[in-house]
């Protein structure tokens, strides 16, 4: 099923908006006037304004009377509490990524599918004074860096969504061709590891493994992003031994 029939014949339209409306705040814009969401949303303001309303209401927005912005509501941080408290496998795979980032000193995440794009939902930044910075919560697409590639080449139906998505190049080494794109997630799920350099972010090195669950279906990818000018102080065979070393002692413990 491509994702086209799956969402004319199984969602709600707007539900959809609903949720685009609080994925709209982000690290860089926590505060959103109406006329923001709405060229974010491309939702009509007449719309928004039942949504935000709700929302308010819900305890999901809060809405600042005098400056009559917006920004995401405590109601969600309850929800992400329950969350993180609740999931195994964010108590499992935390221990073993903060050991790995203060051991190597390196950045280290962990992302999952979030629709068609990859979410960060764990983080801890190196201790280095020069690093690429990542947030949880952070988005990109499936297509460019290793840590979404590794997602995207376990992903179900991943011919549909290679045929179907436009790539654009994000920097000058983000890959634009189907057929070199389609070549390489086939030679990820074969050798459970991905490496990019640049794809997404100029100077940022990644290396990332999947973690699977007994059905062999993805569940996140946890990977060490580490700068250019940095990365061959490091032994790469080094480096995707240590990743695949960690994405298996996370699936041990999860099953």
């Amino acid at each position: 099923m491509n994702q086209e029939t799956f969402e004319k014949n199984y969602t709600m339209s707007s539900l959809h908006k609903a949720i685009k409306v609080l994925k709209a705040f982000t690290k860089e814009e926590p505060n959103l006037s109406l006329t923001e969401l709405s060229k974010k949303t491309g939702i009509s303001i007449s719309s928004l304004q039942r949504f935000v309303s709700t929302f308010v209401y819900e305890g999901f927005l809060h809405k600042d009377e005098g400056t009559k912005r917006y920004q995401l509501g405590h109601s969600l941080l309850y929800l992400g509490n329950l969350v993180k408290q609740e999931s195994s496998l964010i108590i499992v795979a935390e221990p073993i990524l903060k050991k790995l980032n203060e051991e190597m000193g390196e950045s280290v995440s962990m992302n999952i599918i979030d629709g068609l794009e990859r979410r960060c939902i764990v983080n801890y930044d190196s201790t280095y004074p020069l690093s690429t910075k990542m947030y949880v919560g952070d988005t990109s697409p499936l297509y460019a860096g290793a840590s979404s590639k590794t997602l995207l080449a376990f992903m179900p139906n991943v011919e549909d969504y290679v045929e179907h998505i436009t790539l654009e190049p994000i920097t000058d080494k983000t890959i634009c061709s189907k057929e070199q794109l389609l070549n390489e997630l086939q030679q990820i799920r074969a050798q459970r590891f991905a490496i990019s350099n640049s794809e997404r972010v100029r100077g940022a090195c990644s290396v990332s493994a999947p973690i699977l669950n007994a059905s062999h279906q993805i569940i996140a990818s946890v990977t060490l992003v580490i700068p250019e000018v940095r990365y061959n102080d490091y032994d790469e065979n080094h480096l995707i031994a240590t990743i695949l070393n960690v994405a298996a002692n996370i699936e041990k413990q999860l099953f």
